[in-house]
């Protein structure tokens, strides 16, 4: 009797243990998001120039000090000639209760500035001098002419006239982004560094330096192998030395780039030659949508460096993209890009455009890092039938674990977006940060566009982040 109840166990037990592996393998295929946190939206776009897309804002960046937070973005996008009709701002410094926002001043004619058009913007604080940056690449017409740089020593709330970093009217210089060496042991604390990419020069990379809180800007430094890319986002080690990732140049949006990186370690008096972090091998996005294959990266308070983009590696055929990840101490140095796992492989979902941040409040314990993003829950759709939706995950272990999506917004019809020569936009990057434990992600989100009885549609895409953090 006694044999036979235990062999019945037994088989209880298998039955049930197999049960449980096939449960899990069903939930495995099946998409998981958490309910959608509030969302704030943080700025409008006031501006009606008929050259430029209006109600839009585009491309934001932000940096976070202590309990201050600021984001910069573009405002009233230009569809025909790309730039936009100003560089606009969010600042909170209570992290994230509250908020405010305005628009950079005398940077486009539209301001009483000189330039037609600014465009990318990138935003960095300075311990040392106690400035706040925002960087822009700056037109005049067809033109990118000038890196300018607009600066505030009241927390970020008033800002300066653009200051001129570098300026050439035979060249066209793109995608500029800063960083400043906040570290009060480092032997350069206090330097801060922009990079950007000269078009006309083949987009050969560029480096400048500021010793005295973005006032004044070194003469541009190529690297020693004079390469050429874009997207450059430099990072700094608490030693003070520089890491530049940096993509080669896409012509157009296609499957394939590579990520390079260099170096600094005399305070950006040079820079190093470039070394290969990873290729890059992309699903092109359907529904006419825009997306140059761009990493977005982050640096722990060791200095451990982390890099995230899109890539389609882990799919069969290449069907739809992932967000990978690689890491490195040295700039020199890389790990094997590793699948950061949203959903399942083969679930059909395209992730693209992320936003990454490093909570560099936390120090000699695991990293917590914050990962917002765009995906298509049907990868394989047209510009009539994709919706695109806005994700966001994080990790408190440096990436090995990775929590349950959550959806911050969407879905979103293709043609409510900024249109380009290369497609619908949301812009070009997004961005996260980290203030107070939370994480704060920008992204822009779009509503269904209004005609007036003139038969004039207007776009409504404004940046937006979550109340109260994640």
């Amino acid at each position: 009797m006694f044999m036979i109840l235990r062999s019945g166990w037994r088989i209880l037990t298998l039955f049930m243990l197999i049960l449980s592996l096939l449960t899990a393998l069903v939930l495995s295929s099946v998409r998981h998001t958490l309910a959608a946190p509030g969302l704030v939206q943080l700025s409008s776009d006031p501006y009606t120039n008929s050259r430029n897309e209006h109600q839009t804002e585009v491309s934001p960046a932000s940096s976070s000090h202590g309990s201050t937070i600021v984001s910069a973005f573009q405002v009233g996008h230009g569809s025909k000639n790309g730039g936009s009709s100003n560089i606009g701002w969010a600042h909170s410094s209570d992290s994230g209760i509250t908020w405010i926002h305005g628009f950079l001043p005398h940077t486009t004619k539209l301001v009483k500035g000189i330039y037609d058009r600014v465009e990318n913007p990138s935003v960095a604080y300075d311990v040392k001098h106690n400035t706040w940056m925002i960087t822009n690449s700056a037109f005049i017409s067809n033109n990118s002419i000038a890196i300018l740089v607009s600066l505030s020593t009241n927390g970020g709330t008033a800002w300066s006239d653009p200051l001129t970093i570098y300026t050439n009217s035979a060249e066209d210089l793109d995608k500029a982004w800063a960083i400043c060496d906040n570290t009060a042991t480092s032997l350069y604390y206090g330097h801060c560094y922009v990079e950007w990419h000269d078009e006309r020069l083949a987009n050969q990379v560029q480096m400048s330096t500021s010793t005295n809180g973005g006032v004044t800007w070194g003469p541009p430094l190529s690297t020693a192998d004079n390469y050429a890319g874009f997207n450059g986002h430099p990072l700094v080690q608490p030693n003070g030395t520089v890491i530049v990732p940096i993509n080669k140049p896409i012509p157009s949006p296609k499957q394939s780039t590579t990520i390079m990186a260099f170096i600094s370690t005399d305070g950006g008096n040079s820079w190093s030659s470039t070394v290969t972090v990873a290729s890059v091998h992309a699903h092109i996005l359907n529904g006419n949508l825009r997306s140059l294959h761009i990493f977005s990266a982050g640096i722990d308070r060791s200095g451990k460096v982390y890099l995230v983009w899109e890539d389609c590696r882990f799919e069969t055929g290449c069907t739809t993209n992932d967000l990978v990840m690689t890491t490195s101490s040295d700039g020199v140095t890389w790990s094997a890009p590793t699948r950061i796992p949203i959903d399942p492989v083969g679930s059909g979902v395209d992730h693209f455009m992320p936003g990454f941040a490093v909570d560099r409040s936390i120090s000699g314990g695991p990293d917590h890092l914050a990962l917002v993003y765009y995906y298509l829950p049907v990868a394989n759709c047209e510009i009539t039938t994709c919706q695109l939706d806005v994700g966001y995950v994080s990790s408190l272990d440096g990436g090995t674990t990775w929590t349950t999506s959550t959806k911050l917004a969407g879905p979103m019809t293709v043609t409510w977006l900024c249109s380009t020569s290369w497609g619908y936009m949301v812009g070009d990057y997004i961005s996260a940060s980290f203030s107070g434990g939370k994480a704060f992600p920008f992204f822009p989100v779009a509503t269904a566009p209004t005609t007036d009885s003139y038969g004039n549609t207007t776009l409504h895409e404004a940046i937006n982040t979550v109340s109260g953090g994640l």
